[in-house]
C-alpha cells in the first residue's frame, strides 16, 4: 500500500493537516485539542483500514489476473461487495471467460490444423505413388500405345494435384483475409456462360445436356471471377455425381445439369439441379465442410470444391444450401440478397 504515490502523498498531506488542526485545535482550548486529535485518529484508522482492504482485494484480483495470464484451469473470480470493485471482478470475468473461448478454439484450430495437415499429405502422396510408378513403367515399356495411355493418365494425375494446390492457395488467403472481393454489377447469364465455358469439352465429352433459364438482365452484385469459380465448383461436383451413376447405370441415358434463376424483391436466387445419384442422407450436415469427402469409401474428390464454394459466397453476401431433389439428383440454391 506504501509503494503507492497517491497514497504516500495522501499520508502526507493527511498529517499536515491533522498538524495544523491540532496546533489550533489546542490554541482555543484543551477538549477542542483533544476532540480535534480523536476526530484525525478515528478519520485516519478507518480510511487506513478501508483503504488496506480494498488494496487486498486488488492484490487477489492481480494474483487472479495472473492465473488467468498462466493458463490456470477452473479459476473462479469471486463477486465483490463495493461498486468499484465489482464492476472490475465482472469485467475480469468477462475477460477470463472470452481467454478461456479463444483458447479452446485455438487448440480445436491447431487440432484441425494438423488433421487438415496429414489429409493434404495423404492426398499429395497417392497421385505422387501414382506417377511415379507410371513413370517406372514408361521407362519398362516400349508399347507406343501403353506409353501414350500411361502419358494421358501422369497427365491427369498432374492437372488433380495442380488443382488440388491451386484450391489450398486460395482457400488459405481466403482464411488470412487477403481477399479483397470487388462488388459489381454481373449479368447472371454472363456468370453462368463464364462457369460453363473451360467445361463444354468434358461435358460433351460426357455426353450431359445442360439448360440454362435465366431472364435476360438479371443482374447480382459481386466479384465475377470469384463466383464464376465457385458455380464451376458445383458445376464439377454434379458432373462428378453424373459420371458415378452412369457408371452403374447401364441404360446409356445422357445425364443433365439444369440451372434455374429467379429474382424477388428480396434475392436473387440461381439452382443447379444434376440427375446423378445424389448426397447420402448422412453426408447432408457436412458437405460444405473442408476436407469432408462423405462417408463412402470409395468417395472421389478432395473435399474442398464445395468448401471453397461456401466461403466465396458467404463472403459476398450470399448463402448456399444442397439438397437431394425429390425427383431425383442433388439440387445446390445459392441466393444473393439485395
Amino acid at each position: 500500500m506504501l509503494r503507492n504515490s497517491e497514497f504516500r502523498l495522501f499520508a502526507i498531506v493527511f498529517a499536515l493537516i491533522t498538524a495544523v488542526a491540532m496546533m489550533l485545535g489546542f490554541a482555543i482550548n484543551m477538549a477542542a485539542g483533544i476532540l480535534v486529535s480523536a476526530a484525525a485518529a478515528a478519520f485516519g484508522t478507518a480510511f487506513f483500514t478501508f483503504t488496506k482492504s480494498r488494496y487486498q482485494s486488488l492484490a487477489r484480483i492481480a494474483d487472479q489476473i495472473d492465473q488467468v495470464l498462466h493458463n490456470a484451469d477452473n479459476l473462479y473470480i469471486g463477486e465483490a461487495d463495493e461498486g468499484e470493485l465489482s464492476i472490475l471482478h465482472s469485467e475480469i470475468t468477462k475477460m477470463t471467460l472470452r481467454i478461456r473461448e479463444q483458447n479452446d478454439a485455438l487448440k480445436k484450430e491447431k487440432e484441425h490444423l494438423a488433421d487438415a495437415l496429414a489429409d493434404i499429405a495423404h492426398q499429395l502422396r497417392t497421385p505422387l505413388t501414382s506417377v511415379n510408378l507410371i513413370l517406372s513403367l514408361l521407362a519398362k515399356n516400349s508399347d507406343k500405345n501403353e506409353r501414350q495411355a500411361f502419358l494421358r493418365e501422369a497427365e491427369e494425375l498432374l492437372l488433380q494435384m495442380d488443382w488440388l494446390l491451386t484450391s489450398l492457395l486460395k482457400l488459405s488467403r481466403l482464411d488470412a483475409g487477403i481477399v479483397v472481393f470487388q462488388s459489381e454489377p454481373i449479368d447472371v447469364n454472363n456468370l453462368i456462360g463464364a462457369a460453363l465455358r473451360p467445361l463444354l469439352i468434358p461435358i460433351e465429352l460426357h455426353n450431359i445436356d445442360v439448360q440454362v433459364d435465366a431472364p435476360e438482365g438479371l443482374m447480382i452484385a459481386g466479384d465475377s471471377a470469384w463466383l464464376s469459380e465457385a458455380l464451376q465448383n458445383i458445376l464439377k461436383n454434379c458432373m462428378e455425381s453424373i459420371d458415378r451413376i452412369e457408371r452403374i447405370d447401364s441404360t446409356g441415358a445422357n445425364g443433365k445439369i439444369e440451372i434455374h434463376c429467379r429474382d424477388n424483391p428480396l434475392f436473387t436466387e440461381i439452382t443447379i439441379h444434376d440427375s446423378g445419384a445424389g448426397f447420402d442422407p448422412v453426408d447432408l450436415p457436412c458437405l460444405f465442410e473442408r476436407f469432408y469427402r462423405g462417408k463412402n469409401q470409395n468417395a472421389t474428390g478432395y473435399g474442398i470444391g464445395l468448401a471453397l464454394c461456401k466461403m466465396i459466397i458467404t463472403r459476398q453476401s450470399g448463402t448456399i444450401t444442397a439438397k437431394n431433389h425429390p425427383q431425383g439428383g442433388a439440387i445446390f440454391a445459392l441466393r444473393f440478397s439485395k
